[in-house]
């Protein structure tokens, strides 16, 4: 097999509010939460996206299941939060909670705030709880938005994870929904062309590490992307 190439520096958190990181907590108010969320998200895709979805059937109606995908831009959450049901739980960057609405809202509707950079054993233990209890988890094995527009190396949390759990992995993928393409098409008042596609859930096999689960989840993620897409995994055939 071949060795996983060395991660290049990663975001680090400097905020340290532990306190904020929980498995978010199923009640009225965030259920009415997310169908809020999930309606402005449909909106927004309506008025500015022009979206193409392929496998939306691999979608698991329940869980545990680990949904990891690539992240292009800020339009990947939403276009997600619109068309994928049950929405997942997802992991995100403590920074966006001090965010003025967003944080509040992404806060109300349920995320997992991680410590990026940072041995964040809360937000690790939060997510093996939801799986526990037979949720979606969502995040990026990148750990960042991509700087390149294409995949990077990625870190370990999403291997850790699913190793940890046992917990079939959900390969989500976008194209087209680059910031600079986004914002600058909204500006003109075109709409952008993205794609969606979710590949057929799978887990990983026993008794591996976690350098090679990671490799295995990027590699799937790129059999799923354009090879323009690929990035670092472009060897993918």
């Amino acid at each position: 097999m071949q060795k996983q190439p060395s991660i290049p520096e990663k975001p680090v958190s400097d905020l340290w509010r532990p306190e904020l990181t929980r498995l978010p907590t199923r009640n009225p108010a965030m259920r009415l939460t997310r169908w809020f969320v999930r309606g402005l998200a449909r909106i927004l895709v309506f008025f500015w996206i022009r979206l193409e979805v392929h496998g939306a059937e691999n979608y698991p109606q329940q869980g545990p299941a680990l949904l990891a995908l690539n992240h292009l831009g800020d339009a990947d959450a939403v276009v997600i939060l619109a068309v994928l049901t049950p929405m997942p739980d997802f992991i995100g960057k403590i920074e966006l909670y001090d965010l003025p609405l967003l944080g509040a809202l992404m806060d109300a509707m349920g995320v997992i705030w991680v410590h990026r950079g940072r041995p964040d054993r809360r937000a690790l233990k939060a997510a093996l709880d939801g799986l526990a209890l037979g949720r979606i988890i969502g995040l990026a094995p990148e750990a960042r938005e991509s700087l390149s527009g294409v995949l990077e190396f990625a870190t370990e949390g999403a291997a850790f994870l699913a190793l940890k759990a046992g917990a079939p992995i959900v390969p989500v993928t976008l194209t087209g929904t680059e910031n600079d393409r986004l914002y600058g098409n909204m500006k003109r008042l075109r709409r952008t062309a993205v794609s969606l596609t979710v590949g057929r859930p799978f887990r990983l096999p026993g008794g591996i590490d976690r350098p090679t689960a990671t490799r295995l989840i990027m590699e799937t993620l790129a059999r799923q992307l354009p090879p323009e897409y690929r990035g670092v995994y472009g060897y993918v055939g």
